[in-house]
C-alpha cells in the first residue's frame, strides 16, 4: 500500500484483488475479521472468502462474526481455523410487539413498483426503509425511484428520505425515525424478517399478519 496502517477495512472483492496485486502483504495481515460471516457466505462470496483465507499465512488469526451458525459457518471454521473458540452471546428477545403488520398481495414481480408507487400516493411517508433481496435489484429500484447513492449519513440526518438496501443492513441498525419498513421482496429466511423490522413466520413468531385495508393511512 506504500504506507503502514492498523486496520484496513472492505469488501472481499477489494481485498482479494489487493492481495492479488501485492498492494497487502499476507506476512503483515495478524488477523482478518469476517463481520456478518454467515450473510456473507449466502450470498455468493464463498469462494472469494476461500481464495482470500488461501492466501493467508497459517499464523494469521481469523474472526468470524455471525449472527447464526449455518454450515456454511462452521464449514469455514473447519478449514481454515485451529483450536477455535466459541463465544456464544445470550440470545436477544426480538419482538413485533407494538408493530402494525399488512400485507399487499402483488400476484405479478413486474406489479410491485406500480404497487409500491401507489403506497406512496396513499400514505404520507416520512423516512421509509425498504428491503431487497439482491444488490442488483437495490440499484434497480434505487434508479426507479430517482434515489441514487443513498448513504446512511443522509438518511439519520434526514436530507434523503428513502433507504433502499438489502438484508446487509438489516442486523445492528436502528434509526430511530423510520416510519416505515417495505419488505418490497420476502425475506429469504424467518430470522431475517424480524431483522428488518407469509404464515411460516406468522407461527415462527407467534404473531398476525393481514391484508392490507384501504384505509391503511388511518391506521398508521
Amino acid at each position: 500500500m506504500g504506507a503502514s496502517c492498523h486496520a484496513c477495512i472492505g469488501g472481499t472483492n477489494v481485498l482479494f484483488d489487493m492481495l492479488n496485486r501485492r498492494y497487502l502483504s499476507p506476512k503483515y495481515i495478524k488477523m482478518l475479521v469476517l463481520d456478518e460471516a454467515d450473510e456473507m457466505l449466502s450470498r455468493g462470496f464463498k469462494d472469494q472468502i476461500y481464495d482470500i483465507f488461501q492466501k493467508l499465512n497459517s499464523n494469521t488469526q481469523v474472526v468470524l462474526l455471525s449472527a447464526t451458525m449455518p454450515s456454511d459457518v462452521l464449514e469455514v471454521t473447519k478449514k481454515f481455523m485451529r483450536d477455535p473458540i466459541r463465544i456464544l452471546v445470550k440470545k436477544e428477545e426480538l419482538t413485533l410487539e407494538g408493530i402494525c403488520q399488512f400485507y399487499i398481495n402483488v400476484e405479478r414481480e413486474e406489479w410491485k413498483l406500480d404497487t409500491l408507487c401507489d403506497l406512496y400516493e396513499t400514505l404520507t411517508i416520512t423516512q421509509p426503509v425498504i428491503f431487497i433481496n439482491t444488490r442488483r435489484k437495490v440499484d434497480w429500484l434505487t434508479e426507479k425511484m430517482h434515489e441514487r447513492d443513498v448513504i446512511m449519513r443522509e438518511f439519520r440526518s434526514g436530507s434523503s428520505r428513502i433507504l433502499i438496501t438489502t438484508d446487509l443492513l438489516a442486523r445492528g441498525t436502528d434509526v430511530q425515525q423510520v416510519s416505515l419498513v417495505i419488505n418490497y421482496d420476502f425475506p429469504t429466511n424467518r430470522e431475517n424478517y424480524i431483522h428488518r423490522i407469509g404464515r411460516d413466520i406468522e407461527t415462527f413468531y407467534n404473531t398476525s399478519i393481514e391484508e392490507m385495508p384501504l384505509n391503511v393511512a388511518d391506521l398508521i
